[in-house]
């Protein structure tokens, strides 16, 4: 069932945002050759701790760390590690941020120092795809146009959508109705409406979009071994429009 959020539900959880958008801006000042994730994990928990908050991720379905730090083809859920970021490494950090029970969730790639002009590309087109996604989320399209902006425009670029994870609605929960598909056909899947709270999320590899896992049952890597990159937003459906709850001012 989809649970429509009130007006007040939709701010609380963009206090929320704002907060989660603010550490990103932190992390992107952070972000060089020689920090580790680990750092960058230990700098977010104690982020948001000291603005009353707390990261929603660290604990669920036993998971250990504030944030998922994945590391050039790793896709999703990579662990926070102490092992140094190199020049030319691309880093997702991808958090969800409660704040006095209103949650938001969003992800954001970083190079490390200069990175090749692929990786630069992978990274612009990811971004691009999620706003086109974004853009597509509005009252009366449907959950499938949102997914066809998204591959239509990835794979003109010659890159590919991970199929296996996508995004979802939240609320008092992380993981909510409706999935949100970055892939699909216009025209198909729940109509969007007024209220509706979820995130878009796109995952884009160079390669191939399929995927493996590793052995601690988390993190997920290109099945070729080339780069991927994931940008994410949690987005609410009002009478005004979209309204993007994560976006950096």
């Amino acid at each position: 069932m989809i649970v429509l959020k009130s007006e007040r539900e939709i701010e609380r959880m963009h206090e929320a945002g704002k907060l989660l958008a603010a550490c990103h801006k932190q992390i992107a000042r952070m972000v060089k050759p020689g920090i580790s994730t680990w750092e960058i994990d230990e700098f977010v928990e104690r982020f948001l701790g000291k603005n009353g908050a707390k990261p929603e991720q660290k604990g669920y379905r036993g998971y250990e760390y504030a944030t998922c730090a994945s590391i050039n083809d790793e896709v999703c859920h990579g662990f926070p590690r102490k092992e140094p970021l190199k020049q030319g490494d691309i880093v997702t950090i991808d958090m969800v941020v409660n704040l006095n029970g209103a949650l938001a969730d969003s992800a954001w790639s970083y190079p490390v120092g200069d990175v090749s002009g692929e990786a630069e590309n992978l990274l612009q087109v990811t971004k691009e795809a999620l706003y086109r996604g974004i853009a597509q989320a509005v009252p009366g399209n449907r959950i499938g146009d949102i997914g066809y902006a998204i591959q239509s425009y990835v794979e003109e670029e010659g890159m590919s959508v991970v199929r296996e994870f996508i995004g979802h609605g939240i609320g008092a929960s992380i993981h909510e109705k409706p999935d949100i598909p970055h892939f699909g056909l216009p025209g198909k899947g729940a109509r969007i409406k007024e209220g509706m709270v979820f995130t878009i999320e796109p995952m884009v590899n160079l390669g191939e979009w399929k995927t493996k896992m590793d052995g601690n049952r988390w993190t997920a890597r290109t099945i070729d071994g080339k780069l991927s990159a994931q940008y994410e937003h949690t987005i609410a459906v009002t009478k005004d429009g979209i309204k993007i709850l994560t976006e950096q001012e």
